[in-house]
């Protein structure tokens, strides 16, 4: 399954959800995936969508990782799968105005973490994207941003000048090669750019402006993607 979803270029991320949704069925039923019946992976489905009451994304997921694993890995056909897809929503998206950002972003406390989100609200980033912003990809002179973003697409993106001067800051302070963001590790009271370390977690990022978020008393249910809206 690896190899097949490796030969369609999928992402990593991609790889690691449908393995997950793979994995987590097979420790459902205590058996290997190729011994399933249809009428199993229905009650699978039920049970996710009905019993657990698992929101329509990570329904979604699930059957796409497991179908994907069923049809192409596989070679099987279950006529259940196609009727598995969860109905969409319509929900309005929260939007953040820019007076409640302003208010939140200074409230995140380390730097590493304040500059990223900054940056990632200031350039409509992903979290990924910010998180593993590396710094052969921005060109100051030229005031952009080259991202690679979902689905392996290439994109230039505007940097306002008073984000590169904050960029510009905040490397001087750790001075890696490669990531503008490297991981931190606290030593005390303080925190030190990790030796040969990756860039930061996408985790430590969302739980620093979810305490912001806390902290200013916006009452919105904000996150960091909200800061591309």
């Amino acid at each position: 399954m690896l190899e097949d979803m490796q030969l369609r270029a999928f992402s990593p991320r991609t790889q690691e959800a449908y393995v997950r949704a793979v994995r987590q069925l097979a420790a459902h039923f205590h058996k290997s995936p190729d011994l399933l019946t249809d009428e199993e992976l229905r009650q699978y489905f039920l049970q996710l969508t009905q019993g657990r009451h698992y929101a329509r994304a990570t329904v979604t997921i699930a059957l796409c990782g497991i179908k994907f694993s069923i049809e192409h890995t596989l070679g099987q056909t279950f006529t259940s799968l196609s009727l598995m897809r969860p109905p969409q929503t319509h929900t309005l998206p929260v939007v953040l105005s820019r007076e409640e950002v302003w208010r939140m972003l200074p409230l995140v406390r380390l730097s590493v973490y304040r500059v990223c989100l900054i940056t990632i609200y200031a350039c409509g980033l992903r979290l990924l994207e910010g998180a593993c912003l590396q710094v052969s990809q921005v060109d100051s002179a030229r005031g952009i941003v080259h991202v690679t973003g979902k689905g392996q697409y290439d994109r230039y993106v505007p940097l306002p000048p008073t984000t590169l001067t904050r960029l510009r800051d905040h490397w001087r302070t750790h001075r890696s090669p490669q990531w503008v963001f490297p991981a931190h590790a606290r030593q005390g009271q303080i925190y030190r750019v990790v030796p040969a370390a990756g860039p930061v977690s996408r985790s430590s990022l969302q739980s620093a402006l979810r305490r912001a978020v806390i902290r200013c008393g916006v009452p919105k249910r904000a996150h960091v993607h909200t800061l591309r809206r």
